[in-house]
């Protein structure tokens, strides 16, 4: 993970449980990464079973609208760090090889200092 100080630090604890919650995360990471900030989205909980392969092509928060993985590539598109959570896969019965994105896998230990010297943390 990037060691510059992050602007903004999302972590994001929400799952598929409440996938109407789901695209404002994405929504505020993007729109800060496209005002110049260095945004990091760190999935940790029921929030690391979106990650896994087909997950957020399934979820539609909005009845006809995009499914998540649509607001997961905006974010990306628009230059958002997403990190995974080591522990939370291994929480969710899954491994590195079942996720649908080349994110880093990192302990808390590790993502730690990073997050850590964030100048605003919201948890989702």
């Amino acid at each position: 993970m990037e060691q510059k100080a992050p602007d903004l630090v999302i972590i994001l604890l929400t799952g598929k449980e409440n996938a109407k919650r789901l695209p404002s995360a994405f929504f505020l990471a993007s729109t800060a990464a496209a005002e110049d900030m260095n945004v990091v989205v760190y999935f940790t909980g029921p929030a690391t079973e979106l990650l896994k392969k087909g997950v957020a092509d399934s979820i539609y928060p909005m009845e006809g609208g995009q499914p998540l993985s649509y607001f997961i590539k905006l974010a990306l598109d628009n230059g958002v760090q997403m990190v995974a959570c080591k522990q939370s896969l291994d929480l969710n019965g899954m491994t590195e090889e079942d996720l649908a994105y080349n994110f880093p896998v990192l302990t808390p230990t590790q993502a730690l200092p990073t997050l850590g010297m964030a100048g605003r943390v919201l948890t989702w």
